[in-house]
């Protein structure tokens, strides 16, 4: 269509899938990030548009609720494939839509009864299985299954018979029909019955096999889509009936093979050429050209012209949102100061950063606070007071806290998404409210708190549909770290989420282990994403270990943005044995532990290192040493990583959370090689001590792979390491956590 309406050229669709072509292609699939002015949102992973498409026009209701939208509301179209629907995403929020009434939205079910390799349901009807699971979660529900060509026929059996065997027949008896002639549909579905059989006697069997299916039929479409968007109260499905490659013929249509079927032969090209009326000569025809009616044409001219009194083209993304104004540095003043003898979490911290967010005066109507039911978890409660959670019906009831302060609130306005269990859902909402900028030309502020665990390694697709979406906003992990979380367990203790963040281009992943370095990175987080207007979204690990935070380190600001900065120099100046100890999250608490006993036990004088973000340092360290290959004979540049490490001697041990890997993304840059320490593994349920003993990340193991990286270079006696491995208590011949 995009085609037909001089948006792309002959060029651009010769380069379909050829998007590294000289002047450009067109990607394979919908994504915003490849084609940043064309399309909104990417409907390629299977489920993932379907639940997108719920949340999105359930977000547009939030926004009208809270003043942001008003007039004509935006309408939500979605088209699925029948096949799609066996992935749990697509099915999974239908109540939600039901629920909140989303009469702005309307799905269009593609039923052409066939997968990549067979068919749907070959022995069962998909379209009544749909129908059933739709009405039962709400929703009004269109069938288009029979073509005009079938309303005489209808209208003629006096006996039922037809609308019978319509009923009779099964999927694989639907596909079959579709490939095979007249003759065959004739004698097999019309055939069982004599009466059935006389009502088409006075068609031939050319007629018979063009008995369109109600998809194929513009003037049954136009009807369901007309009755959708007139409905009230209800969201609408409309199921359509088709056949997969129609207008193939030969070539593909109804057959399995189809999907995998790229080229058409001179006579498939003919036939589909003829079967639709193209003006193409049969001298054209060969080469396969692309057609479109003349730019003065009557059918060219009548296309813009409806799009262009429809509101414009569509898709089309378009970034006009104005910046906000972000809150300047004194706004986080009380974070940099520390908590003097107060012990708080980072969790903790954060709340308070978004309490105060949320009452800012420019920005905080645009936050958007995302929780899937664990806001008291992560002592959110205070916010149920303070915005309210968003409900379509208001509160209908009292709840059973409504005596106490922090009661459940929910009003017409409320400002939560409190969206229940489903981080699926709570996804598809953040990628809503983070596009919004651009959707809907509001920029909004997404802040979606989880438990880590259930972030990547659950609905890690949907975070990279984010980053294909251009989705603005922060991801918070919270109740992160596997020996942390302690007393919770395998399922629960997340001990790589920043490996998974590592693989997505547009995320910038930190694992602050203070509230000044959480004010620092989300002020800078705000600043670039919705005062620069950059096209990022932020993850950052949050802890529920409380410990005292101290205040910030003069000049720390800039390192803790590019992932690495001194925090702790060491007291006693050892002029050969020298280390330097990299921590994050809460493990630096470790490493200042660590550097303590090394000081006072074995002379070791140890520098500490606060690191927010390996993979900051990864990437920066790698952009530059391709700049290097590839100018050889310019003077070779150092990244911020080999410049700040090369004044610095000694061994370097790193120690966090997460597994080694993440710690050895920096590994090659380190002057003399780096030993990780990690937590490699299955989670346990424990003490934090006894954990972080168990996977060998405490502040003794420290210290012991401290003295071991220095025996390795002749500065310590391999006895003496013997020896602190008895005095500090460990065992050496305890199973590798790894494997256990």
């Amino acid at each position: 269509r995009a085609y037909l309406e001089r948006r792309i050229d002959a060029k651009q669709l010769h380069h379909f899938r050829q998007e590294l072509a000289e002047g450009g292609g067109l990607s394979s699939y919908p994504h915003p990030y490849l084609m940043p002015e064309f399309w909104q949102f990417p409907s390629v992973s299977m489920g993932l548009a379907p639940i997108m498409s719920i949340y999105q026009a359930r977000f547009h209701r939030y926004l009208r609720a809270r003043g942001f939208l008003s007039g004509e509301e935006p309408r939500v179209w979605c088209f699925v494939g029948d096949g799609e629907v066996d992935e749990p995403e697509t099915l999974g929020a239908l109540t939600l839509a039901g629920r909140d009434q989303l009469d702005n939205l309307t799905w269009v079910v593609n039923c052409n009864l066939q997968r990549l390799d067979g068919p749907v349901r070959g022995n069962g009807k998909i379209i009544q299985e749909l129908e059933g699971v739709f009405r039962g979660a709400g929703w009004n529900v269109i069938k288009v299954i029979w073509g005009s060509d079938w309303d005489p026929l209808l209208a003629a059996d006096r006996t039922g018979l037809l609308v019978k065997r319509m009923e009779e027949v099964v999927v694989g008896d639907y596909q079959k029909y579709s490939v095979e002639p007249g003759s065959y549909i004739r004698k097999h579905f019309f055939g069982k019955y004599p009466e059935l059989l006389r009502l088409v006697n006075h068609l031939t069997d050319d007629q018979i096999r063009r008995l369109v299916r109600g998809g194929h039929d513009p003037k049954k479409v136009y009807a369901a889509y007309q009755a959708a968007v007139a409905h009230r109260s209800q969201p609408t499905v409309i199921l359509a009936n088709t056949i997969k490659g129609y207008g193939l013929g030969e070539a593909g249509e109804g057959r399995n093979v189809t999907h995998q079927q790229k080229k058409m032969n001179e006579k498939e090209l003919r036939e589909f050429r003829t079967r639709f009326d193209i003006p193409i000569s049969d001298e054209e025809i060969a080469d396969a050209p692309f057609y479109r009616p003349a730019e003065d044409s009557p059918e060219t001219r009548y296309l813009l012209e409806r799009r262009q009194a429809l509101g414009g083209f569509l898709p089309s993304r378009r970034v006009q949102a104005k910046p906000l104004a972000v809150p300047d540095r004194a706004f986080y003043e009380e974070f940099f100061k520390g908590t003097a003898q107060r012990k708080v979490s980072t969790t903790m911290a954060f709340v308070r950063i978004l309490d105060k967010l949320l009452r800012h005066p420019e920005i905080g109507r645009h936050v958007v606070p995302i929780i899937p039911d664990e806001a008291r978890t992560f002592g959110m409660d205070a916010l149920f007071r303070q915005v309210g959670i968003y409900s379509p019906k208001g509160q209908l009831y009292d709840p059973v806290d409504k005596e106490t302060l922090l009661f459940y609130q929910e009003a017409k306005d409320g400002q939560i998404l409190e969206e229940g269990i489903t981080e699926a859902g709570s996804m598809s909402s953040f990628i809503a409210a983070g596009t919004a900028y651009a959707n809907l030309q509001l920029p909004m502020v997404p802040f979606y708190i989880y438990y880590a665990m259930f972030g990547f390694q659950r609905v890690g697709d949907l975070i990279w549909a984010s980053a294909d979406s251009r989705t603005k906003g922060f991801l918070l992990a919270a109740t992160a770290g596997r020996t942390t979380l302690n007393g919770e367990g395998l399922q629960h203790q997340d001990g790589h989420s920043h490996l998974m963040a590592g693989a997505v281009p547009t995320l910038m992943a930190y694992d602050p282990a203070f509230a000044y370095e959480l004010a620092v990175i989300i002020r800078d987080g705000l600043r670039r994403m919705y005062g620069q207007g950059e096209e990022l979204f932020y993850y950052l690990t949050l802890y529920n270990e409380n410990h005292t935070m101290p205040a910030m380190p003069e000049g720390a600001e800039a390192g803790i943005l590019k992932g690495l900065y001194k925090l702790k120099k060491a007291e006693g100046r050892s002029k050969t044995l020298r280390a330097q100890l990299l921590g994050s999250g809460p493990l630096v608490t470790e490493a200042l532990r660590a550097q303590a006993l090394l000081a006072e036990r074995y002379g070791v004088s140890a520098d500490v290192w606060s690191v927010t973000s390996y993979k900051h340092l990864r990437t920066e360290t790698l952009r530059v040493a391709r700049w290097n290959m590839l100018h050889p004979e310019a003077a070779p540049k150092r990244s911020y990583l080999e410049e700040v490490l090369a004044g610095e001697d000694g061994v370097f041990v790193a120690v966090s959370d997460y597994m080694k890997l993440v710690a050895d993304q920096i590994a090659p840059w380190v002057p003399g090689g780096l030993t990780s320490l990690g937590t490699d593994g299955f989670g346990r349920s424990d003490t934090r001590e006894n954990l972080r003993r168990f996977f060998e990340v405490d502040a003794e193991l420290t210290v012991v792979a401290t003295l071991y990286a220095l025996s390795k270079k002749g500065l310590v006696k391999r006895r003496a390491v013997a020896a602190a491995i008895k005095d500090l208590g460990v065992d050496p011949e305890k199973a590798y956590p790894a494997i256990l």
